[in-house]
């Protein structure tokens, strides 16, 4: 009899009690005993696999119903089926295909083809589940980011109407009672998992607050107040406040109404001299650049009323 080393048995135990454990708890899944093959799977020598003794013929048999019964009507089964998700679903139908494999190759006497067919399906149904939990996690994960934002959009409304009070006669208030629909309804679809509905109705709160805070501080002395350190921070300033014109437009209007039709003139007059203002910062022309950002905010805030969509500006 061949005698093992300390030494060498210490490496060869963590890997064999793994192997173990994960064919024991395979087999507990699908209600099979799988300790004899767990031994005959352990790190050895390709000829003690060779050797192994072959699957039992009433047990492989016994395997062919539980796994069946696991693709088909287990409570993993019904979570991919009633989850919607097609790749989960996609691998329970390769787990179905394997297990027809492993039916056919043991009515051909095939009895070692067919258990490792069967491992393979149950294998592929798992993977499935697995899928389900990490699309459960990341909806989780997009839930709460979502609900972040739309406290950051509740915020900035609140700013708002702070602001709408002292300048009543801007139109401030109109726009913070669309504001607060779109929150109340993105509040409603979040509750309901429906996050990309939600998800687009806070970001137009959001940049519809932005934007009309913008817009009722412009040319007095509430945004003079900001104190610019130079001309230059000014400049980005109003980069920043032309950016966020453009995104309420592309989600406001063009995702409602194409790119074709509605303010297209604006919009190409806007880019026009955009692109000026850009030109002019990379020179440092500063103060030319506040000009001409502040011509092609207005030119978009011409295209996002056109669409019926009024803001302040």
């Amino acid at each position: 009899m061949t005698t093992i080393s300390g030494a060498a048995r210490n490496r060869l135990m963590p890997r064999f009690s793994i192997s173990i454990l994960t064919v024991c708890f395979t087999a507990a899944l699908v209600g099979v005993a799988a300790i004899p093959q767990a031994t005959a799977q352990a790190p050895g020598a390709a000829s003690e696999r060779r050797a192994a003794t072959p699957p039992d013929r009433s047990q492989v048999e016994r395997r062919l119903q539980s796994v069946k019964t696991l693709i088909e009507s287990s409570s993993a089964a019904r979570q991919v089926e009633a989850s919607g998700n097609a790749p989960a679903q996609a691998q329970r139908n390769k787990a179905r295909q394997l297990w027809r494999h492993a039916e056919e190759a043991f009515a051909a006497g095939d009895l070692r083809s067919a258990s490792g067919l069967l491992d393979d399906a149950a294998r592929q149904l798992f993977e499935g589940v697995r899928m389900l939990a990490g699309e459960r996690d990341k909806t989780e994960n997009l839930a709460a980011a979502l609900a972040t934002r739309m406290e950051s959009a509740r915020a900035l409304l609140a700013a708002q109407k702070r602001i709408s009070v002292e300048k009543p006669g801007s139109g401030g208030a109109d726009t913070a009672q669309r504001i607060g629909s779109m929150l109340d309804e993105a509040r409603v679809h979040l509750a309901a998992q429906r996050n990309a509905e939600a998800s687009v109705l806070v970001d137009q709160a959001y940049l519809m607050a932005k934007v009309s805070i913008g817009a009722m501080r412009g040319g007095d002395t509430l945004v003079r107040s900001l104190k610019f350190a130079s001309k230059e921070e000014e400049y980005h300033y109003e980069i920043d406040r032309n950016d966020t014109h453009q995104m309420l437009f592309r989600i406001l209007v063009q995702k409602q109404a194409g790119d074709a039709g509605t303010g297209r003139a604006f919009v190409e007059r806007a880019a026009e001299l955009r692109r000026e203002a850009d030109a002019a910062g990379r020179n440092g022309e500063y103060a030319t650049g506040i000009r001409l950002l502040e011509d092609s905010t207005r030119e978009l805030v011409r295209a996002i009323r056109g669409a019926g969509v009024f803001i302040p500006g």
